[in-house]
């Protein structure tokens, strides 16, 4: 298992929608919020996924398909 940490931004409607947890539900990972800011019609997120390597590729590969911005982060991530 490995640890993914990713940025997910969401916009318009998609913010109302509950992309991490179908991500939870349809794949083999584990996701934990790390840090948000979410506003009626926009919203980030840093987001750590746990699982297999290729599960979590296709995980965030259908998230993107849902419309959601994701971009890596790399270092370490502080609770704020």
């Amino acid at each position: 298992m490995v640890r993914k940490r990713v940025r997910f931004t969401f916009e318009g409607d998609l913010v109302k929608d509950p992309v991490i947890w179908q991500m939870g539900r349809d794949f083999a990972v584990v996701t934990n919020i790390r840090m948000a800011d979410v506003e009626e019609r926009y919203g980030w997120v840093i987001l750590e996924v746990d699982g297999e390597p290729d599960e979590i590729d296709r995980a965030i590969a259908w998230a993107e398909t849902k419309g959601v911005r994701v971009d890596p982060i790399t270092g370490d991530v502080v609770e704020g």
